[in-house]
């Protein structure tokens, strides 16, 4: 069995992040999305939150062999705990690889783990979770770009601001 790990802060997810993991669970009898707790961050929605609406999107669209889960570890500890053996990341523009690069020779070093870059759908490129909700904070539609779920609950988090 081939395990596969997709971690990200996912602040919140977006459809881009939702095609990665869908298209990568094409490809791996098992995927694990991954919520990477960093403690230098502070994020608009909480860990349990963040795992929640990754959940419920991927529940709407059955994904069965997809787990969705967190950690504040590194990820290649994750990666040994569950026995993956590869972690996939969704590269949207140049930056991406360049930023993601250093990390993927990291964890091949620390656990054996190789990575795997997936090129965004073109359609859907431009979107981030930064640009999302600094769309939303200025009053900006958001549909499409994050799933269903998430507009109400950046709504209100926007108002908690």
């Amino acid at each position: 069995m081939t395990i596969a790990v997709c971690p990200g802060s996912y602040d919140p997810v977006t459809a881009g992040h939702l095609d990665v993991i869908e298209r990568c669970a094409r490809f791996f009898d098992e995927v694990h999305v991954v919520v990477a707790v960093n403690a230098a961050k502070t994020p608009m929605f909480s860990e349990s939150v963040r795992v929640n609406i990754i959940r419920t999107a991927l529940d709407a669209d059955g994904y069965q062999q997809v787990r969705v889960a967190s950690t504040d570890g590194l990820i290649t500890d994750y990666c040994k705990r569950v026995g993956a053996t590869v972690i996939v990341k969704g590269l949207r523009q140049n930056g991406d690889y360049e930023a993601e690069l250093g990390m993927a020779l990291v964890n091949r070093k620390l656990a054996g783990v190789e990575t795997l870059f997936l090129p965004a759908d073109p359609v859907l490129e431009h979107i981030s979770s930064s640009i999302v909700k600094d769309v939303a904070r200025h009053g900006g539609d958001v549909t499409g770009m994050v799933p269903d779920g998430v507009i109400p609950l950046l709504s209100e988090a926007l108002r908690s601001e």
